[in-house]
């Protein structure tokens, strides 16, 4: 795994995201010194919390400079953002095209439900804030490929096509009523990982914050 870790006491750093390095660490040869512990989550993929005690690591496993790990880090992150931002447009996606299709099949009183325009326009804005975010991942991943700053546009596009997801997975269970919290329908499968990417790989409150600060000039929040 690659483990950052603080190589400068805390102390003795001007910049706090200074004195940080990034070191390849054999988990098999680390034995004892890294325990997992599987945690019960509502979602569709393992998650592990690690305890690391005692941990040896040979300085040959250094990655780049010392002290410099942090700004790696944020390199990989802009490009987990823009992967990140890519999964939530095709749940988006997804749920826009189910909930329609539900929409223009399902009729109730003698009509289509979709005809009403308290289940269509959401869906519709649903669509419309997917399209946008989809135009801000493909800024920043051209950006990313050019080897050019790509932080604010990263944040913005995990930020909008979070919210995006978020909002097309309520739209498609409000159009599919209690049918959208049917397992077979697979709804809440996707509504599920949807609210994930709200909160994770970084909440989109502290991407506001970095809007903020960095992009608009405003004081620091936090």
């Amino acid at each position: 795994m690659l483990l950052l870790t603080r190589t400068t006491p805390y102390d003795e750093v001007k910049n706090k995201t200074e004195g940080m390095s990034v070191f390849l660490v054999d988990i098999k040869a680390a034995g004892k010194a890294i325990e997992a512990r599987k945690l019960e989550m509502m979602l569709n993929h393992e998650t592990n919390e690690l305890f690391i005690n005692d941990l040896e690591v040979p300085v040959e496993n250094l990655i780049g400079e010392e002290g410099k790990g942090f700004r790696y880090l944020l390199d990989g992150l802009n490009a987990e953002r823009i992967l990140v931002s890519a999964g939530s447009i095709g749940s988006a996606r997804w749920c826009v095209a189910k909930a329609a299709k539900y929409a223009s099949e399902r009729v109730v009183f003698g009509r289509p439900i979709g005809a009403n325009q308290g289940v269509q326009f959401p869906i519709a804005r649903a669509h419309v804030a997917t399209e946008a975010a989809d135009l801000m991942r493909w800024r920043a991943a051209t950006l990313f490929d050019a080897k050019q700053r790509c932080g604010a546009e990263a944040n913005m596009a995990k930020y909008l096509s979070s919210e995006a997801a978020m909002d097309a997975a309520n739209a498609c269970i409000d159009a599919h009523g209690g049918y959208g919290f049917a397992v077979e329908y697979d709804i809440e499968r996707v509504f599920r990982s949807s609210r994930l990417s709200r909160t994770a790989p970084i909440n989109n409150n502290l991407v506001l914050a970095f809007i903020g600060e960095h992009v608009l000039g405003m004081p620091k929040s936090y």
